[in-house]
């Protein structure tokens, strides 16, 4: 690499936007060209980056969008809690634009991604399902981007539906569990900063897989790797498991 990425951070004054302007001052291969948070104008900085990495809120993708098309600016996109709507865009916008967008940019979530795919190939139909996650007080969105594609990597892979058969949280009588169902649960509480287990639970036995972070830097540092691999890269739309050459 023969200079440094000119980095924009959205989202600069957030946990994981402050996480990534400190990564990226100890990474020589990248340089902070501008910050931006609630009240500042992105156009007054696009100009001076090479890519953006957004760790914003959704109700954002629209502008970040718009002015990223204006601009040709590739996108690292960390931000969850996404409409159907803002998906739409996202895509559509892929078609012109390089954008990496992830629920989680963490190296072992991403490997959690792939061992919950082959661990559910390998079990079949007879485990029930169910996820886990907690996060810190402060996080606005249930159940987190992680722990919901937890959930659609198991619907996939056996077959069913995320959006009609997984079960968030339960109450009252609900009668027995149905063999379709992904049960989906959100804890909240202190500083913990990301948490997820996945269950597999049959008559006998029982297998978890678990990821716990205990640093931002882990995700900011995935998100730094994502820019860095963006570079010079077609338009398409492509997550960390691209990243990683783990698809």
């Amino acid at each position: 690499m023969d200079k440094p990425i000119n980095i924009l951070v959205t989202g600069s004054q957030g946990r994981m936007g402050m996480a990534v302007i400190d990564c990226c001052n100890n990474d020589n291969q990248v340089n902070v060209s501008g910050s931006i948070d609630v009240g500042d104008h992105i156009a007054d900085h696009i100009d001076s980056c090479d890519v953006i990495i957004d760790f914003s809120t959704h109700k954002f993708t629209g502008e970040l969008i718009a002015q990223s098309l204006k601009h040709a600016t590739p996108l690292v996109i960390g931000t969850t809690g996404h409409s159907d709507d803002d998906l739409s865009s996202i895509n559509e916008a892929s078609k012109e634009l390089s954008i990496v967008m992830a629920p989680n940019f963490s190296i072992g979530v991403n490997t959690l991604f792939w061992l919950t795919q082959k661990t559910t190939q390998v079990l079949g139909n007879n485990f029930d399902l169910e996820v886990i996650e907690m996060h810190h007080r402060m996080k606005i969105d249930a159940p987190s981007g992680t722990a919901k594609r937890l959930g659609e990597i198991l619907a996939e892979s056996r077959g069913v539906s995320y959006a009609n058969d997984t079960v968030h949280g339960r109450q009252g009588i609900t009668g027995q569990r149905t063999t379709k169902e992904i049960g989906m649960h959100s804890l909240r509480g202190g500083d913990v900063v990301g948490d997820h287990t996945v269950i597999y639970a049959n008559d006998g036995e029982r297998i978890e897989l678990t990821h716990k972070a205990s640093s931002r830097n882990t995700f900011a540092n995935g998100a730094i790797h994502a820019a860095k691999w963006l570079s010079g890269r077609s338009p398409g739309l492509y997550d960390m498991q691209d990243v990683l050459d783990l698809n």
